[in-house]
C-alpha cells in the first residue's frame, strides 16, 4: 500500500516532534534571535532622534546568530536519517524519495514560516519595549514581511543542499560556517565583496533593512526575490538528487 503525501507528512511531524534534536533547533534559534536583540536593544537604549541609524539594524541583531540555528533545522530535517541510514527505514514507508522529499520541504516550509512570525515579531516587539520603535518608520512593514520569509526559505535551501550532499556531516560542516561566518569573510575579500552580495543570506538580510545602503546594487524587494531564486535552486537540485539516487538504487 503506497503512502499519500499527507501521511508523509504526518509521518515527518511525528518524527520531527518525537526527536529532541529536531525541535531543539527552532527553539534555540528563537531564543538566540530574540533574546540577543532584547539584550543589545536594552543596553544601547533607542537611536537618538535624526541620527539616521538603520531601526532594522537593532531589531535584527540576534538574527545574525539565530540564522545558524536556522539553517541546522533545514540540515537535520533530512541529514540525520543519511547519517543514521534511517533513511532506508523511511524509504520503505514511502518508496517514492519524491514524496518523501517533497513530505520534509512541506514541513520545513511550515516550521520555518512559523519559526519566522514567532521571532520576528518577537524581535520586534523586544525592540519595542527597550527601546521604543517608530511604527511608521518608511519600509518596517517590509522589513517585517522579510525577517518573516528568510526563515522559511533559509530551512529550505539547507535543507535542499543537504539532500544534495547526501551527508549529515558534511552538511553541518560546511553550511553552519558558511551562513555565520563565510558570507562576511567574503564580503572583506576585495574584488570578491561585489558578487557575495549575491549570495542568499546577504540578500535576504538586505532585503531587511529599511535603508539603502551603499554598494548593494539592487533594491530591498530584489534582495528577497534573489535568496527566492536561491531557495528554488536548491530545492529543485535536492530534488534530482534524491531521484539520481533512486534511479541508481542507493
Amino acid at each position: 500500500m503506497k503512502m499519500g503525501l499527507g501521511n508523509a507528512l504526518r509521518a515527518e511531524r511525528i518524527k520531527f516532534t518525537t526527536l529532541p534534536s529536531q525541535w531543539a533547533a527552532p527553539l534555540t534559534a528563537l531564543v538566540l534571535t530574540v533574546g540577543i536583540t532584547a539584550a543589545v536593544s536594552a543596553t544601547e537604549g533607542a537611536p537618538a532622534p535624526g541620527s539616521g541609524k538603520d531601526p532594522a539594524n537593532m531589531i535584527y541583531y540576534g538574527l545574525l546568530f539565530g540564522h545558524v540555528a536556522v539553517a541546522c533545522v533545514g540540515i537535520l530535517l533530512i541529514g540525520q536519517e543519511f547519517n543514521t541510514r534511517m533513511i532506508d527505514t523511511s524509504l520503505t514507508a514511502v518508496p517514492s524519495r519524491s514524496r518523501l522529499y517533497g513530505a520534509k520541504l512541506a514541513l520545513g516550509a511550515g516550521l520555518g514560516l512559523l519559526l519566522g512570525l514567532a521571532s520576528t515579531a518577537g524581535s520586534f516587539l523586544a525592540v519595542d519595549v527597550t527601546a521604543g520603535l517608530d511604527l511608521s518608520t518608511p519600509g518596517l512593514a517590509r522589513s517585517f514581511l522579510a525577517g518573516v520569509l528568510y526563515h522559511p526559505m533559509m530551512v529550505l535551501i539547507c535543507l535542499g543542499l543537504t539532500a544534495m550532499l547526501g551527508n549529515f556531516s558534511a552538511a553541518l560542516g560546511l553550511l553552519t560556517p558558511m551562513v555565520f561566518l563565510g558570507t562576511t569573510w567574503l564580503g572583506a575579500i576585495p574584488g570578491v565583496r561585489e558578487a557575495g552580495q549575491f549570495l542568499p543570506d546577504r540578500a535576504g538580510l538586505y532585503a531587511m533593512r529599511t535603508q539603502t545602503e551603499p554598494g548593494i546594487h539592487y533594491g530591498h524587494w530584489t534582495g528577497l526575490a534573489i535568496m527566492a531564486l536561491w531557495t528554488a535552486a536548491a530545492v529543485y537540485g535536492g530534488r534530482r538528487a534524491m531521484q539520481r539516487h533512486q534511479a541508481s538504487g542507493a
